[in-house]
């Protein structure tokens, strides 16, 4: 029955046509295509952190590639953003670091990344420095007014 099952799907699939890939939601191929965090590290005292976020991003030179990271609350305030100035095209995953991160221990926050023709992916972490963080979800469109907060990037070298 299986088999059966699996057969069907397969025909299913096969069946597809050009109008069925037309309708696909764009934001599906936002949500499997950004940029996704994968790991974040921390250290330093309350109201001064350094993170260490561990990015992989679908990059393909300053067209397609992952522009900040940035660590906010759940009611949408910013409170730290690392401009990342280039591609990062033969380096994935790549880690970057930034601070300070003005966030008590206890201070619940996300993490996530952007990319500069993609938007936010949906992969980030949430958490806080004394519960620690672990890998999370988010819609795309979470706390979007954010992407027109300073600092944003001005260029891409390469």
């Amino acid at each position: 029955m299986l088999f059966n099952l699996f057969l069907i799907l397969i025909a299913f699939s096969c069946n597809s046509t050009d109008a069925d890939l037309e309708n696909t939601d764009p934001t599906e191929v936002i949500v499997e295509d950004g940029a996704k965090i994968t790991a974040i590290d921390y250290s330093g005292d309350a109201n001064n952190y350094t993170f260490s976020v561990t990015i992989e991003s679908p990059d393909t030179g300053c067209d397609q590639y992952a522009d900040w990271w940035e660590v906010f609350t759940p009611d949408s305030t910013l409170i730290y953003r690392r401009i990342l100035g280039h591609s990062h095209v033969d380096e994935q995953p790549f880690t970057r670091s930034g601070g300070s991160v003005n966030i008590g221990s206890e201070d619940f926050v996300y993490v996530r990344a952007h990319m500069n023709n993609l938007g936010y992916g949906s992969q980030v972490f949430s958490g806080s420095i004394s519960d620690g963080f672990a890998q999370d979800s988010l819609s795309v469109n979470y706390a979007a007014a954010l992407v027109s907060e300073a600092p944003l990037p001005t260029d891409c070298a390469f």
